[in-house]
């Protein structure tokens, strides 16, 4: 099986993507720099790809904003979570982190605590919950990976969770599809990426209102 090797690499700025349409429900993406679009025009990433799909299917219903940070970890997430739900009060959470925290060899127990804490607040918030999953390399231990990827379906099983696997299926491992530093999907893979997401999450994108 095909495995991430994710760069901790500098922050970027969280923004919303641009919406002109109005929308009236809301997905809030927290990820790391698989999310943010690391060494590509943002625009280009799988993220804006989803709300050019969306805008596409369902003119004015979503707006999606991207508060992805490269090189983020669970903690720092779970740290700035609760400030992005009282600020854009989203209807659908999508949670795309973790890979750092592999690569840094921290505890499992440690992401799954602060992965349930993030699942919960957004609960409590009222909104849906999404996991986009990640693997890390196997030298890092079987026991360890295997912890690690099993971290993410135990928990999509007990909130009753859609799980996107592995966001970089069909791309990891990739030459043509990798940038230089062979760690970051090319501007060529991000609708790969979308597709992955895609083929998991469209039943969530119905209509999201009546949650409040």
């Amino acid at each position: 099986m095909l495995v991430l090797l994710l760069a901790v690499a500098g922050p970027v700025t969280a923004s919303p993507v641009k919406n002109t349409n109005g929308a009236g429900s809301t997905v809030l993406v927290l990820g790391d720099s698989l999310s943010a679009a690391y060494g590509i025009p943002r625009d280009q990433g799988w993220v804006a790809l989803l709300q050019q799909k969306l805008d596409q299917q369902q003119p004015g219903r979503y707006r999606v904003i991207n508060a992805s940070t490269s090189g983020e970890t669970t903690s720092g997430g779970r740290s700035r979570l609760q400030q992005l739900l009282t600020q854009h009060t989203p209807d659908l959470v999508l949670l795309q982190l973790g890979g750092n925290d592999g690569l840094r060899g921290l505890p499992v127990r440690e992401l799954r605590q602060n992965l349930t804490a993030m699942i919960e607040s957004s609960q409590q918030s009222g909104a849906r919950v999404a996991l986009l999953g990640i693997l890390i390399p196997p030298n890092y231990g079987p026991r360890y990976t295997q912890e690690f990827r099993e971290s993410y379906s135990q928990l999509a099983k007990q909130y009753q969770l859609a799980l996107v696997p592995f966001l970089l299926e069909g791309v990891a491992g990739k030459a043509d599809l990798m940038q230089e530093d062979g760690l970051h999907p090319t501007a060529a893979a991000q609708p790969i990426l979308l597709e992955n997401v895609w083929r998991i999450l469209a039943p969530q994108f119905r209509p999201l209102t009546a949650k409040r």
